[in-house]
């Protein structure tokens, strides 16, 4: 199918005759997965024979909701979002037509989870002074060096990952692009026990992993390139999602503060209230920040909207406890857990309120997204940065 579906009502109809013939009640979950993606029904805006039929972007939300009344199931968006929201934008833009055809249509069914290996012990921040190496060895690259934080490496078959292919260039010139196999025998998974006791997170090791160079993605020494559409694409997938009106962390300490009346004080009524109207007000530039992804590709604007996640999070899940008390200091399972996907709104407040920490961190600093919406958004002076010219060998370590 190559014509463009730019109606909604056709996109409805083509819903309905789907339906028709994959009764979500009686047909295989994963089954009718497939078949959605096969259908072009899945991301409606990516290229036919790839999920999608070509249409705008802003009628995603029209078959998500004919499929979501239908009683259809979904591809748990939580549990695959580093697939979703930051391999697939990537290989889509990136990839080989081959790679294309390999990787989204399971990605996205949810058969093979994702996760990214960018950040190091020494180069979180400043993700460009990696020094994670690959060299090439006949038709594969052989990969050593260190992961940190990684989300899901724990149940993912796949990871995007940044390596350093040439030391003897500024270090951002010298990077390179893979989507690396997690079953290879060089790929070591440890788990990193959080504040919250659980080990959501992980560290990578790569001890000669082999990589073939027909899973590269985009052209050798220009990583740096590829994992700007990932990471920008990562930002809008964190800060940036449509919620419902008190959708989100809002909505539980709305509840509970309608729910307990004898734990509020006029002070904390007033904190609820400027906070609600903060949210709101993020939760509208969200719809505005969508409607401009419906023409184009993120932007630093998704950088603020992360960051305003991050202290929004944070702000709401401290007022939850103050107005819990003591109560608010625990929660029940503080046992050593591999969760497969984060969720906040269904555990208890101390729990949100520790998990909350790493929103400044995940995703981008507060503090590097922070001078990105500066500089690329309000437009200042950029900070001094001596290091640009310099050979990523000769940079202090």
């Amino acid at each position: 199918m190559s014509e463009s579906i730019v109606d909604a009502d056709e996109l409805r109809h083509r819903v309905a005759a789907f339906l028709a013939e994959h009764d979500p009640a009686t047909t295989d979950r994963l089954e009718f997965l497939r078949a959605r993606f096969d259908a072009g029904l899945a991301w409606v805006h990516y290229p036919a024979g790839l999920g999608g039929l070509g249409a705008p972007r802003a009628l995603q939300q029209v078959v998500d909701a004919e499929f979501a009344a239908a009683g259809a199931p979904d591809n748990n968006p939580r549990r695959i979002g580093i697939g979703l929201g930051m391999a697939a934008p990537t290989i889509l833009r990136f990839g080989t037509e081959e790679q294309k055809r390999r990787f989204l249509r399971p990605l996205w069914t949810g058969e093979e989870v994702w996760c990214q290996l960018f950040s190091e012990p020494g180069a979180g921040s400043d993700l460009a002074a990696l020094g994670t190496r690959a060299v090439r060895d006949g038709a594969d690259w052989v990969v050593t060096g260190q992961k940190v934080w990684t989300s899901t490496a724990h149940t993912a078959r796949w990871a995007i990952l940044v390596t350093r292919t040439d030391p003897d260039v500024p270090k951002h010139q010298g990077m390179t692009y893979f989507v690396c196999d997690m079953t290879d025998p060089g790929v070591e998974v440890r788990p990193l026990r959080q504040i919250t006791g659980e080990a959501e997170f992980n560290e990578v090791f790569l001890n000669g992993a082999r990589i073939p160079d027909a899973h590269r993605l985009g052209a050798v020494g220009e990583g740096w390139k590829v994992a700007q559409t990932t990471l920008m694409n990562e930002r809008v997938a964190i800060g940036g999602h449509a919620l419902p009106r008190e959708g989100g962390m809002v909505g539980v300490v709305a509840g509970t503060w309608r729910e307990r009346p004898e734990l509020r004080t006029p002070d904390l009524h007033d904190r609820l209230l400027r906070l609600w109207v903060e949210v709101e007000a993020f939760r509208l530039a969200g719809v505005r920040l969508r409607q401009q992804l419906a023409v184009g590709e993120p932007g630093p604007e998704g950088s603020g909207m992360k960051l305003a996640f991050a202290r929004l999070n944070q702000a709401l899940s401290g007022l939850e406890v103050e107005l819990l008390a003591d109560e608010g200091l625990t929660y029940d399972d503080w046992t050593m857990r591999r969760p497969e996907q984060v969720d906040f709104t269904g555990r208890e407040a101390g729990y949100r309120y520790l998990r909350a920490k790493g929103n400044s961190i995940e995703g981008g600093t507060s503090e590097i997204l922070r001078n990105i919406v500066a500089e690329r958004v309000l437009g200042l002076p950029a900070e001094p940065r001596v290091d640009k010219d310099v050979a990523w060998k000769d940079l202090p370590r």
